[in-house]
């Protein structure tokens, strides 16, 4: 099984976009703007979400020289 930290951002990346497809989708289908509201706040998330995960992936990166997700383990207390 592959477990490459950057697939899992990825991951997460392309499931935030889709939860802001269909809220774009729902409210045209009912003619509201609040899915085009949401999805800006959906993707401000997902910014702040890159970029703490980028960082945590280079200091990751920096201390086991892999992307590994088993060497986050290390992490816990």
């Amino acid at each position: 099984m592959r477990r490459n930290l950057i697939f899992i951002l990825m991951s997460i990346e392309i499931m935030l976009n889709g939860t802001g497809v269909a809220f774009v989708a729902a409210g045209s289908r009912w003619g509201q703007p609040d899915g085009q509201i949401m999805f800006l706040f959906i993707l401000a998330m997902a910014a702040a979400e890159v970029s703490v995960g980028l960082a945590l992936v280079l200091r990751l990166y920096h201390l086991h020289n892999n992307l590994d997700a088993d060497a986050a383990n290390e992490m816990r207390g």
